[in-house]
């Protein structure tokens, strides 16, 4: 309990000793966190929205309001025995209905004015194949009762190369902060145990170890690098209320796309966990010059 109390009490007095390293450190380890933790959050949301079509939904061949039963029906036999296809899910009138109200959920007025009838019927379908997705696009596009062919295709791939770009250059810039806070937390250190060089010495001379020496300037950058995380940590929650809000609203391109709490959490876990190691990292670098390994 003794050496606790000491601990903790060294670990405090260093870091008031050295307070503008110290919050520079704690800023730079939060502010790439915040980097990393919100690429992430933004990746996880991208790949739950695009999740649909990665699937192998690629297409969906949306009827013509005015086609018969027999038409629709005709599609559906061609779909199936395309060798093409690997699977379909057909969507009838009311399923139709029941997206449109999904879509429009805040124009009651127009909900109200639409009834299923009004509303095409439409054939979701999974090519064996990605590549053939736009051979089959051409093969339904101009058959009977159909009124259009729509694939994401593109659109998806687009997505996911620019989503991909900014992820790169997000983790390398973390990468850099990262760096450059683990760089701070060594100095913070060394700059700490040069100030008490003389204390350490009269400690090692009546019989310290140097773990006993080392542990409150480990504490030190541990400290650092948690309370910097922390601030990540709620940032990149803040973040996922942020693009919650976003892509939950009914007129966003992105509705589709959704972020859970479990994404938040489990990158939060992982910016304390990046955090701690940095500052406790940081802190071993910067003993090595005064202590033996």
């Amino acid at each position: 309990m003794a050496r606790l109390t000491y601990f903790v009490r060294e670990t405090f007095i260093s870091l008031r000793r050295n307070v503008m390293m110290t919050i520079a450190g704690i800023m730079t380890v939060a502010i790439s966190l915040v980097l990393f933790g919100g690429i992430l959050l933004v990746s996880a949301t991208v790949d739950h929205g695009t999740e649909r079509w990665k699937h192998g939904v690629d297409l969906e061949i949306f009827m013509k309001v005015t086609a018969s039963d027999q038409q629709v029906k005709a599609i559906g036999d061609e779909l199936r025995s395309d060798p093409m296809v690997k699977s379909i899910t057909f969507l009838d009138h009311n399923a139709a209905m029941n997206e449109f109200k999904k879509d429009f959920a805040n124009q009651p007025a127009l909900i109200e004015s639409t009834t299923p009838e009004n509303l095409p019927e439409s054939y979701r379908v999974v090519p064996v194949k990605a590549e053939k997705t736009e051979q089959i696009r051409i093969a339904y596009k101009d058959q009977l009762g159909v009124d259009t062919v729509i694939t994401a295709e593109q659109q998806v791939k687009r997505l996911l190369t620019v989503i991909r770009a900014i992820r790169i250059f997000f983790v390398i810039l973390a990468t850099v902060l990262l760096a450059s806070s683990l760089f701070l937390i060594v100095n913070t250190i060394r700059l700490a145990t040069f100030a008490r060089r003389r204390e350490i010495e009269v400690m090692k001379l009546v019989g310290a170890s140097n773990w006993f020496v080392r542990v409150p300037f480990m504490a030190e950058g541990f400290v650092q690098g948690v309370i910097g995380a922390g601030i990540a940590f709620g940032a990149v929650w803040f973040l996922r209320v942020v693009i919650g809000n976003f892509v939950s609203h009914p007129n966003s391109i992105v509705n589709s796309f959704r972020v859970t709490d479990t994404d938040a959490i489990g990158i939060g876990i992982l910016v304390l966990f990046i955090g701690a190691m940095i500052g406790t990292v940081g802190s071993a670098i910067g003993l090595r010059r005064f202590l033996e390994v």
